[in-house]
């Protein structure tokens, strides 16, 4: 009797922004994409508009979506292995960037783990090490923290435990916010973290808008420069 074959999970990643697949993404990304048609994504419409750039052959009636977001009920998630139990191959996207990497498709990767199901990471943008490569900070250690509280006085208090901890460890600490805050958020940089602490602003990482700087909070000071509602990461070191 033939074993019960299973199927391979792929993580596919996806552009930042609005840009030309082939200008980040590999090929091997298209090709993975040719006999797939069970993905698990964030979006459906989302996914089915990066699926047409990408092979715009694919037959869209053809596709199976299950959507993982914050909308999702935990026990909806063991479902969305089905196929592949049934030895079907699947995909799995975020919205932008690499999944699994401050994404909630972490959960479906472990599911397939725990299912002995083989994962297969796919090479793509990553806008968290494309900041901290670009940052000129440690990149020997550093630490991806998320979002930090919105309430003013808890924002404070993490910005100065992040900001110790990179001086106590040499670790660059990297975070992100809501793209209307962005503003904000480095005004609080600004006044908060030590003059001589170093911020970097990665902004549309691989967009023809891209910005990125490195400068110490005191420098920031005299730098303009207008960050609402663009994709971020910010990356802070205390160096010694």
């Amino acid at each position: 009797m033939e074993p019960n074959l299973k199927g391979k999970l792929y993580l596919l990643p996806v552009m930042l922004g609005d840009n030309d697949p082939n200008e980040v993404l590999p090929v091997t990304v298209s090709r993975t994409m040719d006999f797939i048609n069970d993905y698990v994504v964030e979006n459906s419409k989302a996914a089915r508009k990066f699926i047409k750039a990408i092979n715009p052959n694919k037959v869209q009636a053809e596709l199976n979506l299950f959507e993982l977001n914050k909308h999702t009920e935990e026990k909806e998630i063991k479902n969305f292995i089905k196929p592949l139990l049934e030895g079907k191959n699947m995909g799995l996207m975020s919205d932008a960037g690499c999944p699994g990497v401050a994404d909630p498709g972490a959960v479906v990767v472990k599911l397939a783990h725990e299912n002995g199901i083989q994962v297969v990471p796919l090479v793509g943008p990553s806008s968290i090490l494309l900041a901290m490569m670009a940052s000129g900070m440690n990149g020997q250690s550093f630490a991806f923290n998320g979002y930090l509280p919105i309430d003013k006085s808890e924002k404070k208090q993490e910005l100065k435990r992040l900001e110790k901890l990179s001086f106590d460890k040499n670790q660059s600490q990297i975070f992100i916010e809501t793209p209307y805050r962005n503003n904000n958020i480095l005004d609080d940089l600004v006044a908060t973290l030590n003059p001589n602490t170093h911020i970097c602003v990665a902004c549309d990482i691989t967009l023809p808008t891209e910005y990125i700087k490195t400068a110490t909070a005191n420098q920031w000071k005299k730098i303009k420069v207008d960050l609402h509602k663009r994709p971020c990461i910010f990356v802070i070191h205390n160096m010694k």
